[in-house]
């Protein structure tokens, strides 16, 4: 089975559905056999994200001028989508939905020749280091600083929970530039990190509930200098640079998360139709074929809702609270998706041979990252 299988799409046109194929070849031939591989080895190779830049497949938006495809972000979530159902771990979104948009929207001329070309071809994974030991969603209270010294910064702080954190070769880092700014959000700003400076750390590789094979570490900064031309965009503008690509961020989650409920539901209509129970199939219960007929209606809604969200994003007009919606519905039919298809997986589903014990596991954390959904409602609310 494939997204084929979802009808009546209107996110998409001819374009964004032939650049679909091309990339659902590539991880049927290039990914998909070695996913259990990297979940074991608990990371994904460097020369995989090579591999995918090398078919246009990373930051896909990045304009010709900086080596990318100049595409709009249908194509990034087609990327997403496919990576999601295939079951492919590698950290693509944050560097093609994330990263680059801010490099894109906020660098100067010579960070986006300098990174952009690179983030595209996969010879560059890059990590945005917001989450502290200390602080999660109320990031006016992060705690590393970034000091002036003459013409550079000295970085000093830890970071943890951050996405590519191991294969990173450049982390955009949220610091404080001026600590005793009030409010405090005015003294952040969003300094780039080389791997290779000194001070410059990365502890341990995290080990989560799920998604073994994400990327998702410890850094520490231990008076990291790094030049003042390394700050992305104004000194004390990291707040606002966050809070304006928030949109896109959590939309990208919930496309995500989507494609991935449909996978969960199609490998488990397929499972009980080949399951035998008391003679029958487990497909053949009455509780089965209701509790598959309520989910494939959901996600039917949900579809249709990402398909709209996809296309207000296209035009510029998805709001904030918009976004945030469509990560706290989504993330939440989520878990209701794997609770129930591992349910009906019986005994199977809590194997871990078994895929879906694998997707139940791994979409805990949506809830979670992007801004809890608790958040999420928070930031809903606000404009009621």
């Amino acid at each position: 089975m494939s997204l084929d299988q979802v009808a009546g799409r209107f996110a998409y046109n001819e374009d964004h559905e032939a650049f679909r194929q091309t990339v659902r070849s590539f991880l049927a031939k290039e990914g998909v056999p070695r996913a259990d591989q990297w979940e074991k080895d608990r990371l994904v190779p460097k020369s995989f994200w090579q591999q995918a830049g090398a078919v246009g497949m990373l930051c896909p938006t990045v304009p010709e001028a900086y080596g990318g495809l100049g595409l709009d972000f249908g194509y990034n979530a087609v990327v997403d989508e496919e990576m999601a159902y295939a079951g492919v771990p590698a950290g693509f979104s944050l560097q093609s939905d994330i990263v680059a948009g801010y490099m894109e929207h906020y660098g100067s001329e010579e960070q986006k020749r300098e990174w952009l070309p690179k983030m595209v071809s996969g010879d560059v994974i890059t990590a945005i280091a917001m989450t502290e030991p200390g602080t999660g969603s109320d990031l006016q209270s992060i705690r590393t600083t970034a000091r002036k010294d003459g013409n550079h910064y000295v970085i000093n702080g830890s970071k943890t929970y951050i996405t590519n954190g191991q294969n990173t070769d450049l982390t955009l880092v949220v610091a404080k530039t001026d600590p005793d700014a009030q409010p405090a959000w005015k003294g952040m700003s969003i300094i780039l990190v080389e791997s290779d400076r000194e001070g410059f750390g990365k502890g341990r590789k995290l080990d989560k509930i799920g998604q073994d094979a994400a990327d998702t570490s410890e850094l520490f900064f231990e008076d990291v200098r790094v030049p003042i031309t390394n700050c992305l965009g104004e000194e004390g503008m990291g707040f606002v640079y966050l809070m304006s690509q928030l949109p896109q961020e959590r939309l990208s989650i919930a496309v995500s998360v989507m494609a991935s409920c449909q996978k969960a539901f199609d490998d488990t209509v397929a499972f009980t139709k080949e399951r035998k129970a008391f003679k029958g199939y487990v497909f053949d219960f009455q509780n089965t074929k209701f509790v598959l007929a309520d989910l494939k209606a959901k996600l039917q809604v949900g579809w249709a809702h990402l398909d709209w969200a996809i296309q207000r994003h296209l035009r510029g007009e998805l709001t904030n609270e918009e976004g945030a919606a469509a990560k706290l519905w989504h993330t939440d039919l989520q878990w209701e998706v794997m609770d129930k298809c591992l349910q009906l997986h019986g005994g199977a589903g809590y194997m871990n041979e078994y895929p879906i014990a694998r997707m139940w596991r791994g979409a805990r954390v949506s809830r979670i990252y992007g801004g809890t959904n608790e958040i999420m409602k928070e930031v809903i609310s606000r404009k009621l």
